[in-house]
């Protein structure tokens, strides 16, 4: 059973039984069964427990074994004590899934860990999944599914709400019943012993009654899996997570800068972007988010207009906006004409347009579709405060009409109480976000323009293998090798020097000294004036110790600088190894930066890039990104920091080469990717101006990998272009054909292919399906996760021009069980051997990946498929009426 089935059994179920059902007040047994009786499921329910023959007016059985019906769904309530047994009897009987509601098992020490073990093993080879222990419970309220103990129920409606916290379900559930919102499911996943975040979110991604995701996190474990499930889901759907208790793990003291400023929940925000997930601070904005996303379209811009009856609100909606990162929209003179004939001769002239106390609802309509028209709007704000001159209700009805007419997103703050009450619902029932206050409303826009932002991220699929850089991947292998093999951790100038010039990453040349008599004529080949820097693998912040001094212009102060610096350190650091002192030339240029790169026990490694120099850890004006990186979010990255207003120039002082400097990024990624080893990395300072720039100082430390890789790259969460798959052969007719997995990028040809089929080929790729060939049908076909599809292309030169000629594609469950199989082939290129060579290919890829079965279903009047499956060994069998099934064994 594949995972989407056995997690269907958790939430639409046919039977349930719970197990330590109760009449006890108080009792989790009695919460349980009454909330499951009181939600009306229509499915079979059997309480157990020993103690009753009935219980609520239904049979009640001693053992679930006793039960005559199938049991797909069991709900432990009892103490951890009985619960391994409890696993026995319900693998006994066939349940498919167990809800786990009882504590004592991770968080009660090694005893509950033991026992937690045993429930696994046996849930494993029974083919059981378990969501818990230690949880609420879950809700399905379409299928009238309540098996939890919480005090009230939820509505039905299309958002899932998913939660590491019982406490926080409950809270949200209590919130939710009085803002009349609804829940497509309600999980409170517990322990996570098995059924994880990327199982729901998975299973959610397919189920047509949830539109979004919220999330309350703590922790994650297994993190490519939640990115790969969440990059799926967000592709069509908003995930919104509430992400609490920054970690102390990443903010431990390390031995690079890099290792104590990447901390764990820095590196979510960065994880979070590039999923295409938004992150929210408070429990009310899961909320506002998803209300805001599912009712508006999305602002393609940070810059807002403010339309007000009051001077003091949008005063402080403008403090608001502006300290946080958004823009007053600056009204062209067009339109501010055009207001002046719509408003009174008194309204503010300005944005925020402050239509006055007495401002008439046709008057907030007339500013709202003017501000609309203005193509330096992004968006608008509606703020009411109530007075008798233009009632709440008859200003509301204005808004949602003439919101039906706006192609930007406008939200509303109508502040106030009992006078406001019916406008507010008026504004929700025309899909008018609404809130009780302007900051409110100003922290929603601004959270969707980072959602905007993280979809960007979230389509950006950096390649494996840059187009115009080849880095030397053999001598860098070569040198790490060497330093492992010697038991080499913390390496030395030289080995990071050689590791960075095999990824064109420039470093200062220097020369190393251990005597006062070697430095001085390692300064005379240099030339003054030179830096000196303390010669330790035990030394990482030189400048702690007082090892680095500058301007060094002749021989004495070489000498005396030697002493002094290898005298100091000994004392300051007695058990570290001096070996000497570094040399070289003093480099003066305008910027400091800082690069580097730690391994996060979460999310494995980390890139930073910022101010550096001495005071990084002073201003922290840093950026972080998770592998693998592309010119786009090379560029995303440095325009986060505070820095770049200076790089591109400011004022008198000239711009630096930023091309340059994001195609070092992106070079400085590759290293990471390439060498999983590399467990922190400072190039701080890298000094730019704008003739270039060089890293003046660099620490590295490297750990042998604790196992093999499988794949390439297997050590990041997100699967960069899988450049290894690319192939060249030839067609039966001698035709050049390059076989390489699609790209984002190959849209256009991708619909240039649909437009070449003919319609018996689109019947039988399609099933009857006449695609469209629009953005949203092809970027599903164009836009996809490696880690879960694999979609290869075959690629040739006609008349000059780049043509797609066919494609195969698998698309799997995050387990690898099984893959489904599709192809197509242009009419024009059909008989010459195409679809032979796609279908071995695909079949060798998925079995390098690790997929246990292919399968494929296909028109029973679709022959050529028929016989293409009996020569590659696919097992058919009829599927229905028109349909055939076919099965190919791999990895046997």
């Amino acid at each position: 059973m594949n995972t989407q089935n056995k997690l269907k059994s958790f939430f639409e179920p046919q039977s349930i039984a719970l197990i330590g059902a109760s009449e006890k007040p108080s009792s989790l047994g009695l919460a349980v069964l009454s909330n499951m009786k009181e939600a009306g499921f229509a499915g079979h329910l059997y309480p157990v427990n020993p103690k009753y023959t009935e219980l609520g007016g239904l049979t009640c059985y001693k053992r679930v074994g006793d039960i005559k019906g199938e049991v797909e769904l069991a709900v432990i309530l009892t103490p951890a004590a009985t619960v391994v047994d409890l696993v026995k009897d319900c693998a006994k009987k066939g349940c498919h899934a167990l809800l786990i509601l009882s504590a004592g098992f991770k968080e009660a020490g090694e005893k509950g860990q033991s026992a937690l073990n045993q429930i696994l093993e046996i849930a494993r080879l029974n083919d059981m999944r378990i969501i818990g222990p230690n949880c609420l419970g879950i809700m399905n309220p379409r299928m009238g599914i309540n098996a939890t103990f919480a005090a009230r129920g939820a509505q039905t409606g299309r958002i899932a709400f998913l939660s590491q916290s019982g406490a926080v379900c409950a809270n949200i559930l209590d919130w939710a019943v009085e803002q009349e919102v609804g829940f497509s499911y309600m999980v409170s996943v517990g322990s996570m012993a098995d059924v994880g975040f990327h199982d729901l979110i998975e299973y959610m991604n397919n189920d047509p009654n949830t539109s979004s995701i919220l999330i309350y996190m703590e922790t994650l474990s297994q993190a490519r899996k939640f990115m790969s499930a969440a990059r799926a889901f967000s592709r069509n759907k908003p995930i919104i997570v509430l992400k609490a208790g920054a970690s102390e793990q990443g903010a431990q003291a390390a031995l690079s800068h890099t290792g104590s400023l990447a901390g764990n929940d820095k590196v979510f925000d960065a994880a979070f972007r590039r999923a295409g997930i938004l992150r929210v601070n408070r429990i009310a904005d899961l909320f506002h988010c998803a209300q805001a996303i599912a009712m508006q379209p999305q602002p393609k811009g940070n810059k807002l207009a403010i339309v007000t009856n009051a001077g003091g609100p949008g005063v402080l909606a403008t403090d608001r906006l502006e300290l946080h990162g958004g823009k007053l929209a600056k009204l062209s003179e067009h339109t501010l004409n055009t207001l002046n004939q719509g408003l009174s001769t008194y309204w503010s002239h300005s944005n925020p347009v402050d239509i006055l106390g007495d401002g008439s609802a046709l008057q907030f309509g007339n500013a709202l579709q003017i501000c609309a028209k203005d193509p330096e709007v992004d968006a608008i704000l509606v703020i009411y405060v109530p007075q008798a001159i233009s009632p709440a209700r008859d200003v509301a009805k204005v808004i949602v009409e003439v919101s039906k007419h706006i192609s930007k997103p406008v939200y509303a703050a109508w502040l106030g109480e009992a006078d406001v009450v019916e406008a507010r619902d008026l504004l929700e029932q025309g899909r008018i976000p609404n809130y009780r206050y302007p900051e409110s409303a100003i922290d929603v826009f601004l959270l969707m323009n980072q959602y905007r932002q993280n979809l960007k991220s979230l389509f950006e699929t950096p390649d494996r293998e840059p187009h115009s850089f080849h880095p030397d991947r053999k001598a860098a292998r070569t040198l790490i090798n060497h330093a492992l093999s010697e038991g080499k951790t913390n390496l030395e100038r030289p080995i990071i020097a050689g590791i960075l010039a095999a990824y064109d990453i420039p470093i200062s040349a220097i020369e190393i000294a251990t005597t006062t008599a070697e430095a001085v004529q390692a300064a005379e080949r240099i030339g003054f004036p030179i830096a000196m820097k303390i010669y330790s693998p035990d030394i990482s912040h030189k400048t702690d110790v007082g090892g680095v001094v500058l301007d060094i212009r002749n021989e004495e102060e070489v000498v005396y600088h030697f002493n002094d610096v290898t005298s100091r350190a000994a004392a300051m650091k007695p058990e570290a190894k001096i070996i000497g002192v570094t040399l070289e030339a003093m480099i003066h240029k305008r910027h400091e930066l800082i690069i580097g790169a730690k391994k996060d026990p979460t999310f494995g490694p980390v890139i930073v890039f910022g101010m550096g120099g001495v005071a990084v850890e002073v201003f922290k004006d840093l950026q972080m990104e998770l592998p693998p990186l592309n010119m786009a979010l090379a560029k995303r990255m440095v325009k986060g920091t505070k820095i770049s207003t200076l790089l591109k120039g400011y004022r008198k002082m000239p711009r630096v080469d930023m091309d340059a400097l994001y195609f070092l990024l992106v070079r400085f990624g590759y290293l990471l990717m390439d060498f999983p080893e590399i467990v922190e990395c400072d190039l701080n300072p890298y000094v730019l101006d704008e003739e270039g720039g060089v890293v003046i100082d660099a620490r590295m430390m490297i750990k042998p990998m604790s196992s093999p890789q499988v794949l390439p790259c297997d050590h990041l969460v997100i699967s960069p272009y899988p450049s290894q798959f690319i192939r060249e052969s030839k067609l039966s007719d001698g035709t050049p054909v390059i076989l390489r997995p699609i790209r984002p990028e190959d849209e256009p040809l991708e619909a240039d292919l649909l437009s070449r089929l003919s319609k018996e080929t689109v019947y039988f790729r399609f099933f009857g399906f006449a695609p469209h060939g629009d953005h949203d049908f092809l970027s599903r076909f164009t836009h996809i996760d490696y880690d879960r599809e694999m979609a290869i292309v075959a690629e040739i030169n006609l008349n000059d021009q780049p043509t797609l000629i066919g494609v195969v594609r698998i698309v799997g469950d995050h387990e690898k069980h099984a893959a489904e199989f599709a192809i197509v082939v242009a009419d024009d290129w059909h008989r010459k051997g195409l679809g032979n060579q796609l279908t071995d290919y695909i079949i060798e890829i998925a079995a390098v990946l690790g997929y246990r079965a292919l399968f494929a279903s296909f028109m029973k009047s679709n022959q050529a498929m028929y016989h293409l499956f009996l020569k590659k060994g696919f097992a058919i069998s009829e599927d229905d009426g028109n349909t055939n099934k076919a099965i190919l064994k791999l990895n046997k």
